[in-house]
């Protein structure tokens, strides 16, 4: 009779783990950086490569990373919002070009328009691995003292931006 009991225990343990994790929301990945300082980076501008950005260059001020790639069908679906919010000159964004080809990223941006005060290369992938990007687009808001406060994992919706994006920036920015 345990023969059966024990294989039976341990299949039912598995289907109810399974039942969970199908409950889960992915895009509701924690963070471990959320509340931590950004990882320092000094990376070329995608239009000017003789120009740098430093993470340091933005302390003082609130402001969105956003990790696109020229490649990613996501960050298309995404980019018309991130142009309307360039647009409104509510929080600078910065563009962290992620494992692309700068002449394929440039000439995107001229096709569907360039939102972002910065863009900068991380052609190898080291900055979004110290950020823990595993996904592109995913967007950071960092505050004032360089602190990572909210990570929004896939494209930024209408939804997340009136929702939790908006709100956190006008708090972090009062």
């Amino acid at each position: 009779m345990t023969r059966f009991l024990l294989p039976l225990a341990i299949f039912s343990v598995l289907v109810v783990f399974l039942g969970v994790g199908l409950t889960l929301n992915p895009r509701q990945v924690p963070s471990p950086l959320v509340d931590k300082p950004a990882p320092v980076f000094q990376l070329n501008h995608l239009h000017d490569p003789d120009k740098t950005l430093m993470s340091q260059d933005n302390l003082g001020k609130v402001w969105l990373l956003n990790v696109w790639a020229s490649w990613c069908v996501a960050c298309r679906d995404e980019h018309p919002l991130l142009v309307q919010l360039a647009k409104a000159k509510i929080v600078p964004i910065y563009g962290l070009n992620y494992k692309d080809q700068r002449d394929t990223a440039i000439q995107w941006l001229k096709q569907y328009g360039d939102p972002y005060t910065v863009s900068i290369v991380d052609a190898d992938g080291k900055v979004g691995i110290d950020y823990g990007v595993y996904g592109v687009p995913e967007t950071y808001i960092i505050d004032k003292q360089g602190i990572i406060r909210y990570k929004h994992i896939g494209p930024v919706t209408v939804k997340s931006l009136e929702d939790k994006i908006l709100p956190l920036i006008k708090e972090l920015q009062g």
